[in-house]
């Protein structure tokens, strides 16, 4: 059945040039947030497969039920290697007609590089210390760290106009897309993963902390969704509609809950917020580690128990996929206060509002942790 549709599909694209699928598409997202967006895009349509459904897109490893649906896909919707690394060798054995959107890769977004330096660890010398910090909090090494400190450095740069970006609301990337045929390859629209190595380690991945990025998403996924399921083209475009205009009320009123804590510093588990922090101009002073599946060794607790408190932060977070007591060491003896950060949703329920409720789930525990001293 899926297969007759498909050839139906590739054969009235040949004959009329259009892009289509003869029933709802099978669609897939990778990670919950991702997975959020679409379904907002195609509610009242059908409902897309989530492949990470709890735990961490850096570990996770595919069912095989999963793996056959991906091999079933009409459309595939992830971010990048750096976040779903285990999609990577799937998406390039996937048939030839299907659509792989990497998010990434849409040229509206805004693209933040990776910290490093000062309070930071050091992206570039993670490879270093993958092969032994394999461990927990423990059994922590002396010898884990090897960095020198640096002058922070200003990669990171606030933007002083939070709304500079409006203008992305005002595209629509529909009239310069191109249906994706195997050969050609079209920005955040890639067969088989062959997207740009320059997205591989020099720029933050987690894009999806932007909701004005999640506005840019929301218009390519209602664009690729179009072209392939045009019968259903009113019901994408009165859905993105919608999902934009909750995205610009979620900003405004994210902006205010957030304003009182602006300039208070904290220290994020790893530094996945960035996008999130230089949309509502705050900003981490520095993170615990650089891989949350990597803990810290003594000397690296030891150092950071000192910058907390040079960095004179107000609050330390954790996150839920990963053990807290590390940033009780760090914290204790401090008036640091503590909370936990959620880049992925984890204790939310899928489906379209998912993304609404991460957003604001992450303002209520900023604004109550370094609100409270």
């Amino acid at each position: 059945m899926l297969y007759s549709r498909k050839c139906s599909a590739i054969i009235l694209s040949f004959i009329f040039g259009i892009s289509v699928v003869s029933a709802d598409p099978n669609v897939v997202a990778s990670i919950k947030p991702i997975h959020s967006l679409v379904s907002g895009v195609m509610e009242g349509v059908s409902n897309p497969l989530l492949l990470v459904e709890s735990g961490s897109p850096h570990t996770y490893a595919m069912k095989p039920s999963q793996a056959q649906k991906l091999q079933e896909a009409d459309v595939v919707f992830w971010v990048a290697h750096d976040v779903e690394a285990f999609l990577e060798k799937p998406i390039k054995t996937i048939p030839e007609n299907t659509v792989v959107v990497e998010l990434s890769d849409i040229e509206k977004l805004t693209k933040l590089k990776f910290r490093e330096g000062g309070f930071f660890e050091d992206h570039g010398d993670h490879d270093k210390h993958d092969d032994h910090n394999k461990h927990d909090d423990h059994d922590m090494h002396d010898d884990h760290d090897k960095h020198d400190d640096h002058d922070k450095h200003d990669n990171h740069d606030k933007h002083d106009d939070h709304d500079k970006h409006d203008d992305h609301d005002k595209h629509d990337d529909h009239d310069e897309h191109k249906k994706h045929d195997g050969h050609n390859k079209d920005e955040g629209h890639d067969k088989h993963g062959g997207h740009d190595e320059h997205n591989h380690g020099e720029y933050d991945p987690h894009i999806w902390l932007d909701p004005r990025n999640a506005i840019v998403m929301v218009e390519k996924i209602k664009n690729i969704l179009i072209e392939i399921d045009a019968s259903n083209s009113t019901i994408y475009r009165n859905n993105a509609d919608a999902m934009i205009q909750k995205l610009k009320d979620l900003i405004v009123s994210v902006n205010a809950q957030t304003k009182p804590i602006q300039g208070r510093s904290f220290i994020v588990f790893h530094d996945a917020y960035q996008y999130f922090e230089n949309r509502f101009n705050l900003e981490a002073a520095g993170s615990v580690t650089v891989s949350p599946e990597v803990m810290p060794g003594v000397k690296r607790v030891t150092e950071l128990r000192e910058k907390v408190k040079d960095a004179k932060a107000h609050c330390i977070f954790s996150e839920p996929q990963f053990e807290p007591r590390i940033i009780k060491v760090i914290a204790e003896g401090t008036e640091v206060g503590m909370g936990v950060l959620d880049p992925l949703g984890a204790g939310i329920e899928t489906g379209p509002d998912l993304y609404f409720v991460l957003i604001k789930q992450m303002a209520d525990a900023l604004t109550s942790a370094c609100g409270r001293n």
